[in-house]
């Protein structure tokens, strides 16, 4: 996709501000300091839209961004940072949960995890929640050039393992630094964001579309 505008939209606590154009969503889940913020600038060709920050668990609410005036980025508040209270991270838990389950926007949530390290008890925990409710998924492997491409497939193979990611699954190796994965990403967001058939607009018929009335005026007499 070639981005034309992509602008921060609003942090919302809760669903009486979430937007209301009814454009398709795509969600960003992941533990703090992943690199969701880093991949959403990445993806839109932007260096600081979505701020990014080396303070774990600042991602307080749900950061909406809309791009091309055709869809938005919904990054989640990052899950598993210790020092937050656990009052918070139940708040945080709740209003996620309730999002991804009732709201009708959603077309693909999109779990980052760094392919550095073996998938956390919370990433396994979300990758299970989002299969039980059937959720389209794609998990999407961060910070692939901090080790060596030739370790990639050894690390992606542990990653799917733990994770109990399928042969169907959607997984990409991704990286904000060089842009791997970018592509691909960007093409399956379109698969799910694009309008199918069914929901684009009806033509018109033939017959209505000449410049003929259809009915002829009554005759004077």
């Amino acid at each position: 996709m070639k981005v034309n505008n992509a602008e921060f939209i609003i942090s919302a606590v809760g669903p009486d501000q979430y937007p209301m154009d009814a454009l398709p969503e795509i969600a960003l889940a992941g533990r703090s300091n992943v690199g969701k913020s880093s991949l959403i600038n990445r993806m839109i060709n932007r260096k600081n839209l979505a701020r990014t920050s080396s303070t774990p668990g600042k991602t307080q609410h749900m950061n909406y961004y809309r791009v091309n005036e055709s869809m938005y980025f919904v990054d989640f508040p990052g899950y598993g940072y210790a020092k937050v209270s656990k009052t918070q991270r139940a708040s945080w838990g709740k209003m996620v949960e309730k999002y991804m389950a009732e709201r009708e926007t959603l077309k693909m949530v999109l779990l980052i995890v760094d392919l550095r390290h073996p998938p956390t008890v919370n990433d396994k925990m979300m990758f299970d929640w989002l299969k039980h409710y059937d959720l389209p998924l794609c998990v999407v492997a961060t910070k692939a050039d901090k080790i060596p491409k030739t370790r990639w497939p050894k690390h992606i193979k542990i990653m799917k393992q733990e994770l109990g990611v399928l042969p169907g699954d959607s997984f990409i190796a991704y990286s904000s630094e060089i842009g791997l994965g970018k592509d691909e990403l960007w093409e399956l967001i379109d698969r799910h964001t694009l309008p199918t058939e069914e929901e684009l607009p009806a033509e018109p018929d033939d017959q209505d579309s000449g410049d003929e009335p259809q009915h002829e005026a009554p005759s004077e007499t």
